[in-house]
């Protein structure tokens, strides 16, 4: 789920996109719970995603719960991407749960 506000998208927004990150982190279980069904059979740390029990980030990094692009770290500004949910999630659910979670 790629995912961004206004402010992220704005000149200095790496910071922002940072602190939203380090939310999301304080409440990964909770999230975990809504992001859909099977995701402890998905979410391994192994194959590009990362163990459904640990919260992890990273710049480029297809193995972390959250990934930042290196556009938008070189940029200083953009979006993030939520790898957590299962593709049979809610969208409204995980949308509306980051968005509760990171303004």
């Amino acid at each position: 789920t790629n995912y961004s506000t206004k402010s992220m998208r704005n000149d200095g927004g790496f910071a922002v996109i940072k602190k939203a990150i380090e939310k999301l982190g304080l409440r990964h279980k909770e999230h975990i719970a809504a992001y859909g069904e099977g995701n402890e059979r998905r979410l391994t740390g192994r194959h590009e995603t990362a163990d459904i029990n640990t919260f992890s980030w990273g710049v480029a990094n297809r193995g972390a719960s959250v990934r930042v692009g290196r556009d938008t770290e070189k940029d200083g500004k953009g979006y993030f991407e939520d790898r957590r949910p299962a593709s049979n999630m809610d969208p409204y659910v995980v949308t509306s749960m980051i968005a509760e979670t990171t303004i």
